[in-house]
């Protein structure tokens, strides 16, 4: 949930042109895609785990098709559409220079209901999920993703594109 939640913080930071504390614009993009790429490794090794986990008796079409499972199917159905969505993100952040900037942002929209999916999840299914130190942990990404958000609603937020066009 760590790098689910600091990639869409970082992805908001990168639309919007601005240098973030010591990185500059093009750092923020780097640093956006190495913790995207972490995240999309530990949630294939989370997958990947659960595959082979004689509690949860996950079948291979439960790690596909959402909500199917015996185990927890709505928590566990959610885990399944938020890989779903993270694998057509990621595929289409792959194909960028074939699919066009266009498609490639449309897609990318996705993660906006990604990361609320992924969260739910990870509250209703996580073996953590009563601890005191989980909560504290969840309350935290989710304040820094809604003060992401919030930021990138706000009026006076600028796009970099939009910056380059007044620097002309």
């Amino acid at each position: 949930m760590a790098f689910l939640t600091l990639s869409i913080a970082l992805a908001i930071a990168t639309r919007s042109g601005r240098p973030l504390a010591w990185l500059p614009r093009f750092g923020v993009e780097d640093v956006h895609r190495f913790v995207a790429l972490a995240a999309t490794l530990l949630v294939a090794l989370h997958v990947g785990l659960l595959f082979f986990d004689p509690y949860a008796q996950l079948r291979v079409v439960d790690f596909v098709i959402p909500f199917i499972g015996e185990y927890r199917p709505v928590w566990q159905g959610l885990g399944t559409l938020a890989v779903d969505l993270l694998i057509v993100v990621t595929l289409t952040s792959l194909l960028r220079h074939r699919i066009g900037l266009l498609a490639f942002r449309v897609v990318h929209w996705l993660t906006y209901a990604l990361w609320p999916i992924a969260f739910a999840h990870a509250i209703g299914n996580g073996t953590d999920r009563g601890h005191v130190w989980f909560l504290a942990f969840a309350g935290v990404c989710a304040l820094i993703v809604l003060a992401a958000v919030v930021w990138r609603l706000l009026p006076n937020f600028t796009e970099y594109r939009d910056i380059e066009t007044e620097r002309r």
